[in-house]
C-alpha cells in the first residue's frame, strides 16, 4: 500500500513590511538679525574764539607748523580752498592761501570744506591741541547734556505724579512747601521743583536728611520740640538737646545733630513720639 506523499511546504516567505521612512523636515535656520549701520557722513561744525576776538579776528597762517606723528616730522600747514591737503609740502606750486576770519567770535565750517575743518582741527591755537585762542562749539555734547536734563525732568515729574502723597510730604517739607494745603496744591508745587531742580528732587527721595528734617518739623508743630534761636529743647521738660551757634538755623542744626551717632537716639525718640500721635 503506497504511502500518501505530503505536499511540500511552501517555500515562499511573506516579506516583512518595512516601516515607512519619514523624512524629517530640515531645521529652519535661525533668522539673522540685520544690524543697521549708520554711514559716517560729513558734518558741519563751528569754532569760537575763547576770549575776546572783536568783530573780526584773522587767524594767523604764516609759519604755522604741527607735528605729524605718522611720519614723525614737523610740517607746515595753511588753508588753501582749492587744495586737498593742508600740508604745504603736499600742495601745488600755484596754491592760493585764504584767510580764516572769525566774525563776532565765530566761524562756521560747512561740510563741503573738509580742508578748512582739518586746518582748524590741526591748528596749534586750537584748545584741543593745547592752544588758548579758539575751540570747537561741541553741539553734540550740548545735545547730550540737554537730553540728560530732559530725562531727569521726566523722571522727577513721574515721581511727583506716581508717588503716594504720604511719601511726598517729607520731600515737600524739605523744599519748604507747606503740607497743610490740599494734595493737588502740594503736588503742583512739587511739580515746579521737578522742572527747575530735577536732580535735587530725585536725590531727596532716599535722603536721610529729608526724612530727618520732616520729623523735626513735625515734632516742632506737635510741641514735642521747642525750637529757639539759642537751642532746641524738649517741649515738656525744657531740657536742652542741642545748642544753636549764633547765626545758624535751629532746624538745620537739629537735623545735623540727629544724623550723628550721638543724636541718633534723640531722633529715634522723636519718631517714637510722632508714631504715638498717629
Amino acid at each position: 500500500m503506497e504511502k500518501t506523499k505530503k505536499a511540500p511546504e511552501s517555500t515562499k516567505h511573506v516579506a516583512a513590511e518595512k516601516p515607512a521612512i519619514t523624512k524629517e523636515a530640515p531645521a529652519s535656520k535661525p533668522v539673522k538679525k540685520r544690524t543697521i549701520k549708520r554711514k559716517e557722513e560729513a558734518y558741519h561744525c563751528e569754532y569760537e574764539i575763547i576770549k575776546g576776538g572783536g568783530i573780526v579776528f584773522m587767524l594767523p597762517q604764516k609759519g604755522v607748523t604741527v607735528y605729524d606723528k605718522e611720519i614723525d616730522s614737523i610740517r607746515e600747514i595753511r588753508y588753501c580752498p582749492n587744495e586737498p591737503s593742508i600740508y604745504v609740502d603736499k600742495q601745488s606750486k600755484n596754491a592760493l592761501k585764504q584767510s580764516v576770519a572769525f566774525r563776532n567770535g565765530r566761524v562756521f565750517v560747512p561740510k563741503e570744506k573738509p580742508n578748512l575743518r582739518k586746518f582748524l582741527e590741526e591748528h596749534p591755537a586750537n584748545k584741543a591741541n593745547g592752544g588758548n585762542t579758539f575751540q570747537v562749539v561741541n553741539k553734540r555734547m550740548d545735545a547730550e547734556k540737554e537730553l540728560k536734563k530732559e530725562f531727569l525732568v521726566n523722571d522727577a515729574i513721574s515721581l511727583v505724579r506716581d508717588r503716594d502723597i504720604t511719601e511726598l510730604l517729607p520731600i515737600a517739607m524739605y523744599f519748604g512747601i507747606g503740607i497743610d494745603s490740599q494734595t493737588s496744591e502740594i503736588r503742583f508745587n512739587l511739580l515746579k521743583i521737578a522742572k527747575s531742580k530735577p536732580a535735587e528732587l530725585l536725590a531727596s527721595l532716599d535722603s536721610p536728611e529729608v526724612t530727618c528734617r520732616a520729623s523735626v518739623h513735625q515734632a516742632k508743630e506737635y510741641q514735642i520740640l521747642n525750637v529757639k534761636t539759642s537751642g532746641v529743647y524738649w517741649f515738656d521738660s525744657n531740657k536742652l538737646i542741642v545748642s544753636v551757634p549764633v547765626g545758624q538755623d535751629p532746624v538745620s542744626t537739629m537735623v545735623r545733630f540727629c544724623l550723628t551717632e550721638k543724636g541718633s537716639s534723640v531722633l529715634s525718640l522723636i519718631e517714637e513720639r510722632l508714631d504715638k500721635l498717629g
